[in-house]
């Protein structure tokens, strides 16, 4: 039976020509019960496109028509190119992610249908391009329907781990959420998150992360909740019940929270995405205190979990990356926390890359020397459901017909895989309103809630002689990495310092390129904390000057002991427009956040403090969960 079910898809795909997709195909009969989806094309409801049965009799139903070839597509998630109308032609890619294939490429030859998005086009093209590609899902064999997931796109900065919004509504990054420190505000913007996703067809975010940022120069920190692990496991909680809800359904979004156990303590914060990472490290033997964030994911039911790349040195009985160890997904993640979702790799764990002439190494840390095959087999073996950034289910075939891998094996992934499709209704109605998206999308009530997310999560530093808040209209103000045009509606912009009443300046946190090839690993934040050198110096210059406000976008815990001690005033900000960080200035709004990390007095601090531990710089410049009020010096 496999046989001529694999021959019969075959000549599908030969003989089906794409114009279905623009006919808009939906195979839909009606019987005495009610309409159904015809997927499988016989003409009767088979108990997989019975939208009245229990979940599991479906997944198994459906598992028991699938060919080996259709389980092991299903076992691969990458990204997919998009045209910037929305068509699914093959068209040549632009921009940077020009290299991706297009999702029809990999449906037909992988026969993958899990994809996750980088650069999008507009709303309503990316709408149309959803249901494009689901049209041509129901035309396969057994018309499964495809899994859209997306990093986060909902942050105002340009952070090089978030994708950009364009057209989603713009609200702080993660980090603010947790200055805000209201679970029930993060709540709310997961809740938004989910409604802009589900309105253009994403159901799995790749998002929340729930590490901890316990070593200050890890480039990721701009996506955590902080260092703190109660904080970030409250966050991380309401963040998964505002994409989710209290089960996966028809208008969830599947949480994918990572990156199991903590990818937090690198040595020396070197990130593991790139070979001249030096592996986790646990000088304080805090590695249990790394799981408490995700104990919280559990107890919000998180659809899936990502391990991070990172090697969690001499805490295991082999020092391999997390996806390659077996103590630590199915020994710690299956069998201690009993958890039986979805388990997918980081991106790019087996195959390398090639960036011109640089090779990329494979993220295949502690097992270098094994070959593609044992390192998909070691993979699977671990526990592991899916495979992140790789399109290689021909290994995945391999393996099987060679005796190396059971098939059953393949099955207890395929259905956790099928359940959170079901789960989210894909099998029923996969489509979406594109009409609709463009009015859910970036809505009036959403682009509100993200204006106040910014000014809300801004921390108040220093207020020397109450200078703040300042009075809109009355100063003549100099200001730097601020629009002049924004800033006149505040008071009257001059071109010199000495010109100035007052001084508003916009600084981000350093941070120092890795000397590498890779030009990826070039745009991490990586590196010291502190400024240095002539960009000091004009800043300090300027401080000297003129009376000076100072805003400082923390995306890592800047060391800023000399500009603090100069600053008449100083914010942080966790991503925030030019008009938000004006109105808390000027009074409009009033800051409110914490600080979800410490900032280190120096980087000589930094560098003595350990990695795994929380709050451990010596006498640190503003220490954790500090804020200044206008109402008040402290609160």
């Amino acid at each position: 039976m496999k046989q001529l079910a694999i021959s019969t898809q075959f000549r599908w795909w030969i003989a089906a020509p794409l114009l279905l997709v623009s006919f808009c195909w939906k195979p839909i009969i009606t019987q005495a019960q009610p309409a159904f989806r015809d997927l499988n094309k016989n003409r009767k409801m088979d108990v997989y496109e019975d939208k009245t049965q229990p979940v599991e009799a479906r997944v198994n139903n459906l598992l028991s028509q699938m060919t080996l070839e259709e389980k092991a597509g299903m076992l691969f998630i990458n990204g997919a190119r998009i045209n910037d109308d929305g068509s699914l032609d093959e068209k040549p890619g632009q921009g940077m992610f020009a290299f991706a294939p297009t999702a029809p490429k990999l449906m037909r030859e992988k026969m993958m249908n899990h994809f996750n998005l980088w650069q999008v086009p507009g709303i309503r093209a990316l709408a149309t391009w959803y249901n494009n590609v689901q049209h041509l899902a129901e035309s396969t064999r057994l018309g499964i329907p495809v899994t859209i997931a997306s990093d986060p796109r909902h942050a105002f900065s340009s952070s090089i781990f978030a994708m950009a919004a364009n057209g989603f509504s713009l609200w702080c990054e993660p980090l603010g959420l947790a200055a805000i420190g209201d679970e029930a505000f993060t709540r709310k913007f997961a809740d938004v998150v989910r409604q802009e996703y589900v309105a253009v067809g994403i159901r799995e975010a790749l998002h929340p992360m729930a590490d901890l940022s316990t070593e200050p120069r890890w480039p990721r920190i701009s996506g955590t909740f902080g260092e703190d692990a109660q904080l970030s496991a409250k966050m991380t909680y309401a963040y998964v019940e505002g994409l989710q809800g209290a089960k996966l359904n028809s208008t969830s979004v599947a949480a994918m929270t990572k990156h199991f156990s903590g990818g937090g303590p690198q040595k020396e914060g070197l990130d593991p995405h790139f070979e001249f990472q030096k592996g986790q490290v646990y000088p304080g033997k805090n590695f249990n205190y790394h799981l408490i964030p995700f104990e919280a994911a559990f107890k919000a039911h998180t659809a899936a979990i990502m391990p991070y790349y990172g090697v969690p040195m001499n805490q295991t009985d082999e020092n391999v990356g997390f996806s390659y160890n077996k103590a630590i997904i199915t020994g710690l993640l299956r069998n201690k926390y009993h958890y039986d979702g979805v388990v997918c790799t980081d991106w790019g764990l087996v195959t390398d890359a090639h960036i011109g002439s640089y090779v990329w190494p494979a993220r295949a840390w502690g097992v270098e020397n094994l070959s593609a095959e044992e390192r998909v087999l070691k993979i699977i073996n671990a526990g592991v459901d899916q495979f992140g950034g790789e399109n290689l289910p021909e290994i995945v075939i391999q393996l099987v017909k060679e005796g190396k891998l059971k098939e059953s094996r393949i099955d207890v992934s395929v259905k956790r895989l099928l359940r959170q499709k079901f789960e989210l209704g894909l099998f029923d109605n996969p489509y979406v309103d594109v009409e609709k998206a463009t009015q859910i999308v970036g809505k009036e009530a959403f682009r509100k809630l993200g204006d106040e997310s910014q000014r809300r999560s801004m921390i108040l530093l220093k207020n020397q002689s109450n200078t703040l808040p300042l009075t809109a209209g009355k100063l003549k103000i100099y200001v730097e990495h601020i629009d002049p045009k924004v800033a006149a509606e505040y008071g009257t912009v001059v071109e010199k310092p000495e010109q100035a009443d007052l001084a508003i300046i916009r600084l981000n946190t350093p941070w120092v390129p890795a000397d590498t090839a890779n030009f990826l690993a070039k745009m991490f934040h990586h590196g010291d904390l502190d400024f240095k050198g002539a960009v000091k110096d004009n800043i300090l210059h300027l401080l000297n000057t003129v009376p000076t406000i100072v805003d400082i976008f923390l995306d890592r815990p800047a060391v800023i002991p000399e500009i603090s001690a100069k600053a008449k005033g100083l914010l942080a900000d966790f991503g925030a427009s030019d008009a938000a960080v004006l109105d808390v200035v000027f009074g409009k709004y009033h800051p409110g956040g914490k600080l979800p990390f410490e900032l280190p007095s120096s980087m000589e601090a930094v560098r003595n403090q350990k990695e795994d531990l929380p709050h451990d710089s010596k006498d640190p410049l503003y220490p954790f969960g500090f804020g200044l009020h206008y109402s008040s010096l402290k609160k």
